[in-house]
C-alpha cells in the first residue's frame, strides 16, 4: 500500500513541481489571443471552461491504454509502477503539454502541421499519413475493446455493441463538439470517478487480496520471461506516454480561453491518466497471487476479462460492478469518438476543406468510417501491437518537434530532447525485435535502438545546433 500511495503522491508532486518548471520554460502569455476567440465557428472552435476542458482532455486521452496496458505491464512486476510515474512526469506530461501549447500558438493546428512547422515539410507529410493510420487503429481498437466488455456485462453479442459504438462515434465525429462530447462527458466523468475510487478502496480493504505482494522486488516476473526493455515501455503506453495524445490536444487547444490554462488541461490530464494507470497496475499486481496467475487470466479472457473478473469480485455481481465496468468502458469510447473526429480534422486541413457545413464533414467522415470498419475485421491482437508501436513512434516525433521549437528560441530544450532520445531507442528496438517488424534477436534489436537514438540526437544538433536562439522568444 505504501508504494502505491507513494507513486500517487509523486505524480501529484510532479504536476506542481516539474509541471510548473516546464510551464515556465515555455512561457504562456495570458494576453495572447487564442483560437477559440479569433476563429470561433461553433463547431470545432468553441470556448469552454477550464474544468470542462480538463475533463474532456482526460477522457479523450485515457482510452484502453491506461487499463489494458498496465494490466499487461503488471506481468513484469512492480517496476511497471516506476515507469508509469517517471514516464508521466518527465515524458508523457511534457509531450502532452507541448502538443497542446504549440497547437494553441498555431491557431489550433493539428499535429502534422505542428510537427511540420518545427521539423520541416517532409515530416509534415509523414505525419499526415501516419497520424491518420494511428487514429484509425485507435478507433478500431476502442470499438472492439469496449464492445467485448459490454458483451460480457449484458450477454448481448459483441457485434451488436460494435455497431452501436460505431454509430455513436459517427455522430460525435460530425456534430459540433459541444453538442455530444461537451454534454455527455460530465456523466462519463462521474462513472470514471466511481470506478477509480471504488476499486481502489475495495482492493485496500479486501481480506483476500493485498495491495502489492510482500517481499517487494523490482525483478522481472513475466511468466514468459519477456524482457522489460523495450517491451514494457511499449506495453504501458497511454499510462506513461502516448503519441495518440498529440492528436487529441489540438481539439482542446481550439477551445482554450487562455494560454495560462495549458498546464492544468494538458500536463494535468496526463497526470490524471497516470493515476488511473497506477490503479489498474496495482490491481493486476494485487488481485492475483503471482504473475503466472495474472498471465493465465489474460490468456483466458484478454485484459477485458481481467477487468470483468476484478470488478465483479471486488464489488459483487450487482450494480456496483456494473458501474465499475461501465467506468472502464467509457474510457475507450471517449477516446474512440475523438480519434475519428481528429482524423476528420487532419484530413480536412490536409485537403483544405472547411468543416463548417455538415455536407463537408460527411464527405470526409463516411469514407473514414468505411475504412475503419474494414480494419476492424482484422486480428485484434495484431492491430493492438501495431497500435502500440505507432503510438510511441508518434510520441517520439512530437517530442523531437517540441525540442526543435525550444532550441530555436534559445530555451532549455533538454526537457524534450532527453525523452525524445529515450523513446527513439524504445521504438526502434521494439520494431526491430517484434514479429510485426524485423523479428531480430533482442541483442541485435537493442543495439539498433541505441544506435538510432544516438544518430537522431546527432542529427538534431546538426540540424538545429546553429539555430540556437534564431527565433525570438514569444
Amino acid at each position: 500500500m505504501a508504494l502505491f500511495f507513494t507513486c500517487v503522491l509523486l505524480l501529484i508532486a510532479g504536476y506542481y513541481v516539474y509541471g510548473s518548471f516546464v510551464d515556465r520554460i515555455f512561457g504562456p502569455d495570458a494576453n495572447r489571443a487564442v483560437p477559440s476567440a479569433t476563429m470561433r465557428d461553433g463547431v470545432d472552435f468553441v470556448p469552454m471552461s477550464t474544468p470542462k476542458l480538463f475533463l474532456i482532455q482526460l477522457l479523450n486521452i485515457a482510452g484502453l491504454g491506461p487499463i489494458f496496458g498496465p494490466i499487461l505491464g503488471a506481468l513484469y512486476g512492480p517496476s511497471a509502477l516506476l515507469w508509469i510515474v517517471a514516464g508521466s512526469i518527465f515524458a508523457g506530461g511534457v509531450h502532452d503539454y507541448f502538443s497542446g501549447m504549440l497547437s494553441l500558438r498555431a491557431n489550433g493546428d493539428s499535429v502534422p502541421n505542428v510537427v511540420g512547422r518545427e521539423l520541416g515539410g517532409a515530416f509534415r507529410q509523414f505525419m499526415n499519413y501516419f497520424s491518420i493510420v494511428l487514429l484509425l487503429l485507435v478507433g478500431v481498437v476502442f470499438v472492439l475493446g469496449p464492445g467485448k466488455l459490454l458483451s460480457q456485462l449484458t450477454g448481448w453479442p459483441v457485434n451488436y455493441w460494435v455497431a452501436a459504438i460505431f454509430g455513436y462515434y459517427f455522430l460525435a465525429t460530425i456534430l459540433p463538439i459541444d453538442k455530444i462530447i461537451g454534454r455527455l462527458y460530465p456523466i462519463f466523468g462521474a462513472l470514471l470517478l466511481f470506478m477509480s475510487v471504488s476499486l481502489t478502496v475495495m482492493i485496500m480493504t479486501s481480506p483476500d487480496h493485498q495491495v502489492l505482494p510482500s517481499g517487494l522486488s523490482m525483478a522481472n516476473t513475466h511468466p514468459k520471461d519477456l524482457p522489460v526493455w523495450p517491451l514494457m515501455f511499449i506495453t504501458i503506453a497511454c499510462g506513461a506516454i502516448s503519441g495518440f495524445h498529440a492528436t487529441q490536444s489540438p481539439m482542446m487547444a481550439r477551445c482554450c480561453t487562455s494560454e495560462k490554462n495549458g498546464r492544468f488541461v494538458f500536463y494535468g490530464a496526463m497526470i490524471g491518466e497516470g493515476i488511473i494507470a497506477l490503479i489498474w497496475c496495482t490491481l493486476g499486481l494485487s488481485f492475483y497471487n503471482d504473475a503466472g496467475a495474472l498471465g493465465a487470466a489474460i490468456a483466458k479472457g484478454s485484459p477485458s476479462g481481467v477487468v470483468n473478473e476484478v470488478s465483479t469480485a471486488l464489488l459483487g455481481g450487482g450494480l456496483g460492478s456494473a458501474l465499475a465496468i461501465l467506468g472502464v468502458v467509457i474510457l475507450p469510447i471517449t477516446s474512440g469518438d475523438t480519434a475519428f473526429r481528429s482524423a476528420r480534422l487532419i484530413i480536412a486541413e490536409y485537403i483544405k476543406m472547411p468543416q463548417l457545413a455538415m455536407g463537408k464533414r460527411l464527405m470526409i467522415a463516411v469514407p473514414l468510417f468505411a475504412m475503419g470498419f474494414v480494419v476492424s475485421l482484422g486480428d485484434f491482437n495484431i492491430i493492438w501491437r501495431y497500435f502500440g508501436w505507432a503510438n510511441q513512434t508518434l510520441a517520439m516525433v512530437m517530442l523531437w518537434a517540441a525540442a526543435a521549437y525550444l532550441i530555436k528560441r534559445g530555451k532549455l530544450h533538454w526537457i524534450c530532447t532527453i525523452p525524445a532520445t529515450f523513446m527513439t531507442a524504445v521504438t526502434f528496438a521494439y520494431i526491430s525485435a517484434e514479429k510485426i517488424g524485423f523479428n531480430l534477436p533482442y541483442t541485435w534489436a537493442n543495439a539498433i535502438g541505441i544506435a538510432c537514438a544516438v544518430c537522431a540526437l546527432v542529427a538534431f544538433f546538426v540540424a538545429f545546433g546553429r539555430k540556437v536562439g534564431s527565433v525570438p522568444a514569444e
